[in-house]
């Protein structure tokens, strides 16, 4: 059979794709990218916005692939399987409990048998071949599932399930598989990683995982997905002077420097917490990238609390901030929180947090101008190589011979480009 594969949202996804895909060949079909039998659609739900594009994503791949089975799994399919249904378009639902079932069903489906639509549990941890994504370098190895946290604006938390873990063995056997197929660099990922292990017995921490992992394995670079800030305590950062192999960057989830807001959004920090966090990760690695997200115009959100957020932007000096305008959720809590903002106020809050978060991120990136890195290059861009190095930010190379995908160079790094650093071969 041939299978056609199309995600939306986060790196998980991306990294579930990926072991569908590689699951997929091990059954003997084949990966197309259009006159599919199956087409497996990955869904995301973190916004409203993230619903209509899936739903304009199945009206797509139908009209692309017409006498295909069409599957969706993932957060859309999970949350709201009667919405998915409802488009007329899609054959089969699967949810985000147990995704590598998706694969039989189509292949039932194809071949004329009639097969359950349900969205499907989220009880316990299912356990995903790791890998590299199509086109990347950089492999990704999913250690946690799930989110406890319940934030006000979140749905994720109801279409994953609660935190389940993958055992430390198995992240160990998945890292020993990658270093063996010539990997480099390993990202782990999940929906909140800093919750890992709490649910396995005796419990484990992310820090102890790392610990085992890391040392084992001391020709591969890791890097770490989202973190929430409380994670980095005291101990975390003791521990981090014997991790070399640890990537410079540390993403710690912000969404707002103002208590008052990030109380509305049941965050579980206060701003200056969050500051002693990334105090820490800077008193052991003074050069880290320290990146973070940034919501702005939730409800209620004064000028005044707006304006204690762009401060706190200043203050933590980050290396890059991904900013996103509140986007009403039907389902949470701050869909119903009063002191909604209108689109436009939003939209123009969120530039001039950007404007904040380029000026913070190019002061940053002239500190490594004359410094050398070894960098792992990914893919061509615009007459360059698109690489990275052991920090948050992209390296530019000029496209010669001496450069392959994958193959680890030794660069100087020569001016700001885009939104990394040019970098030439030594």
């Amino acid at each position: 059979m041939k299978f056609a594969f199309f995600t939306l949202g986060c790196k998980v996804n991306l990294f579930e794709t990926q072991a569908l895909e590689q699951l997929v060949q091990a059954r003997g079909h084949e990966i197309v990218d259009k006159d599919a039998d199956a087409v497996i659609i990955n869904t995301c739900t973190v916004t409203s916005v993230s619903d209509h594009k899936n739903i304009r994503a199945f009206h797509r791949l139908r009209k692309d692939n017409p006498r295909a089975v069409i599957a969706a799994c993932g957060c859309f399919a999970q949350t709201d399987p009667e919405r998915v249904r409802a488009t007329g378009e899609v054959d089969l639902i699967c949810g985000t409990g147990s995704r590598a079932e998706v694969i039989a069903l189509c292949e039932a489906a194809v071949q004329g048998e009639s097969s359950p639509c349900n969205a499907s549990e989220k009880e316990r941890y299912e356990v995903l071949p790791a890998g590299v994504p199509r086109g990347r370098t950089r492999a990704l190895l999913k250690i946690e599932d799930g989110c406890n946290n319940f934030c006000t604006y979140c749905i994720i938390p109801y279409a994953r399930g609660r935190v389940r873990s993958l055992p430390p063995t198995q992240a160990e056997q998945e890292t020993a598989r990658l270093e063996r197929q010539g990997v480099h660099e390993i990202v782990l990922t999940g929906i909140e990683i800093a919750s890992y292990g709490r649910d396995l017995q005796p419990v484990v921490s992310l820090m102890d995982l790392l610990c085992d992992l890391l040392p084992a394995h001391p020709e591969v670079r890791f890097r770490l997905g989202s973190l929430d800030p409380r994670v980095v305590d005291a101990d975390f950062c003791s521990r981090l002077a014997g991790l070399p192999n640890l990537a410079r960057h540390f993403h710690l989830s912000l969404q707002s420097g103002c208590d008052s807001v990030l109380q509305r959004m049941g965050r579980k920090y206060t701003a200056e917490e969050y500051y002693q966090a990334v105090e820490r990760i800077r008193a052991v690695l003074p050069d880290a990238s320290i990146t973070t997200d940034l919501i702005v115009g939730f409800p209620g959100e004064t000028e005044e609390e707006f304006a204690e957020t762009l401060a706190f932007l200043e203050h933590c000096a980050f290396a890059a901030v991904h900013v996103f305008p509140f986007s009403v959720r039907e389902g949470t809590r701050a869909a119903k929180l009063p002191g909604q903002l209108c689109q436009q106020e939003k939209a123009a809050r969120a530039e001039r947090a950007k404007t904040v978060a380029l000026r913070l991120s190019e002061a940053y990136r002239r500190g490594f101008v004359g410094k050398e890195l070894t960098v792992l290059p990914e893919h061509r861009t615009g007459g360059f190589w698109a690489a990275h190095g052991t920090y948050g930010f992209p390296i530019y190379i000029e496209e010669e011979k001496r450069v392959e995908k994958n193959g680890p160079v030794s660069v100087r790094l020569e001016g700001l480009h885009r939104d990394g650093l040019r970098g030439k071969i030594l």
